[in-house]
């Protein structure tokens, strides 16, 4: 068996360079913009401009693929994925029809190669009747408002509820409450399902960390066990784990379904939908509201980038997958994103994560107060940037006599993860503050045409950054649901005002937070436990006011 484990104790002297290794680079590029600004700030000019032309050519990419992003969801949500799916019972015959008349829709000519590959293969491909799909909802203390339309948009879209096995797996930890509303829910919507089941996840056990890697994998054990009492096949059996407050389209376990059979090497697929942070997007503070919009586009943009997505919240992997390699990681905050390095390497490479084009919708960040909001939105953020764990993870592994997967392949993966960080840590900070550096720190600077002239040049490089902004926005309008009857036209003003606030939010948000993270790394000052993002609704914020009143 590979080793797949995280150190939670005592790191190789290798692998604690590598932990390190984000933050002193990130920490590096700052301090030399510094020095050579002090040294000569033609350098320190060069320096600038070498990074904000580089992050220029990244920009037309990104814009590239946010346009072409959001055009394929747009169409993948109009795709009829549970007809496609029912066509797969019979190949030959839905071929022969479909070939008569041919389809306009998003994929029907790849759909009609599938179905001639399958009504000619010599090994049988399975049945949409056989496949099941297990959903394992990750609770703490959410409430009843929050869980509930969860589950109903799990039970009201458009695959067979019947070959659906629900698995709550909440938390001892979180008390009391949280064990009779997931009971209350259990009763409500049992008979919906083939089995709904509630699992409560031990609190303190060994070789764990507070997180919610340890709570799927304890709901997704127990799953195993159900599946081998009732004698379903793992290789049957697709696992989605979902958060709380996700609300999956309707049509997305259906196009899973889909995707899973037309693959033939299943057990080394995982399947990754678009997170968009839509729930509540007119309800929380405008901040949020960049932070949230910022996060989704950066999502669409990863699944038309299939040679870097990775594992992100919300993803689908083959029960016979996840049962041979104990399913995830009990020793991170960050489970998600290191269940892709996790497979990668347990499979030797062979690994691959698969684009679903239709939302996960998910909730932005919202506490009770405005405050309460502001740091937990941050808490979130340096959690996810907490994946610079995945660092050292990946280099001992790729630079290990033992690696069992190609060199190459695996340096360039490392580069990708390498470079998302330090890029999320220091470039927001160099774009803004860059050009001025050298005229506040060095007296001399002031005489240097160069130095004078690099804040105008960078000002107008900006400007044609914003062409990327002024996409995002109109692409963000278009995204939005529809404005709730609580609330003014004014409101929607507020929507494209927001988007002033997008220095700030990335700088006081994404940079910080991504040097906390790697900071915290860079003094071996681990990050232990997960800390779960508040999920208050409007019911529950007016509540609580109520209540106070009383």
């Amino acid at each position: 068996m590979i080793d797949l484990e995280i150190p939670l104790e005592k790191r190789s002297k290798s692998y604690r360079f590598f932990e390190m290794l984000p933050g002193l680079i990130s920490w590096g590029s700052i301090i030399l913009l510094i020095v050579l600004s002090l040294l000569n700030p033609l350098w320190a000019g060069i320096y600038v401009l070498l990074i904000i032309v580089t992050l220029l050519i990244k920009a037309a990419g990104i814009a590239w693929h946010t346009l072409q992003g959001s055009t394929r969801i747009n169409r993948a949500q109009k795709v009829d994925w549970h007809a496609k799916l029912m066509d797969l019972a019979d190949p030959e015959e839905a071929h022969e029809r479909l070939i008569k008349h041919p389809s306009t829709q998003l994929g029907a000519s790849a759909h009609l190669e599938n179905l001639r590959l399958m009504a000619n293969a010599a090994e049988p491909y399975p049945k949409p009747d056989q496949i099941y799909h297990g959903v394992i909802i990750a609770t703490y203390n959410e409430s009843y408002e929050v869980l509930q339309p969860t589950i109903e948009s799990v039970v009201n879209g458009t695959f067979n509820p019947k070959q659906i096995i629900l698995v709550i797996a909440y938390e001892e930890r979180g008390g009391r409450s949280i064990e009779g509303t997931v009971k209350q829910l259990r009763d409500e919507y049992a008979h919906r399902f083939k089995a709904l089941e509630i699992i409560k996840h031990p609190k303190d056990l060994p070789n764990e960390v507070v997180g919610k890697g340890a709570n799927i994998t304890y709901g997704g054990q127990f799953l195993a066990k159900w599946l081998t009492k009732q004698g379903i096949d793992y290789k049957d059996v697709i696992v989605t784990t979902l958060d709380s407050d996700n609300r999956p389209h309707h049509t997305y376990f259906d196009y899973v379904a889909y995707e899973y059979i037309t693959h033939d090497d299943r057990k080394h697929l995982t399947f990754q939908p678009v997170s968009l942070f839509l729930n509540n997007i007119w309800d929380v503070p405008a901040p949020m509201r960049v932070i949230a919009t910022g996060n989704s586009f950066w999502n669409i943009i990863s699944s038309m980038r299939p040679h870097t997505l990775r594992n992100f919240a919300s993803h689908s992997q083959p029960m016979d997958a996840l049962a041979e390699m104990d399913f995830w990681s009990k020793r991170t905050i960050v489970e998600d994103g290191h269940q892709y390095w996790r497979s990668w390497f347990y499979f030797g490479g062979k690994y691959e994560v698969i684009p679903i084009y239709v939302p996960i919708y998910q909730d932005a960040v919202l506490s009770d107060t405005y405050w309460k909001t502001l740091k937990a939105q941050f808490m979130q953020l340096r959690r996810w940037a907490y994946g610079a764990s995945d660092v050292p993870y990946v280099a001992v592994r790729v630079f290990s006599a033992k690696r069992n997967v190609p060199f190459w392949d695996g340096f360039t993966r490392l580069i990708r993860l390498l470079d998302g960080h330090v890029t999320l840590a220091s470039v927001s900070l160099i774009v803004t503050f860059g050009g001025w550096v050298p005229l506040f720190i060095n007296s001399e600077a002031s005489r240097s045409v160069a130095a004078n002239q690099l804040p105008e040049v960078l000002s107008v490089l900006q400007r044609i950054a914003m062409i990327g902004i002024l996409i995002t926005v109109f692409l963000s309008f278009k995204m939005l649901p529809p404005r709730p009857t609580r609330y003014k036209r004014h409101r929607t003003v507020g929507m494209l005002l927001q988007w002033l606030l997008m220095p700030v939010t990335a700088i006081v948000y994404s940079s910080f937070s991504a040097f906390y993270s790697q900071t915290r790394l860079l003094l071996g000052k681990y990050l232990d436990k997960f800390d779960v993002t508040d999920k208050a609704t409007i019911e529950t914020i007016d509540a609580k006011k109520e209540a106070a009143k009383q």
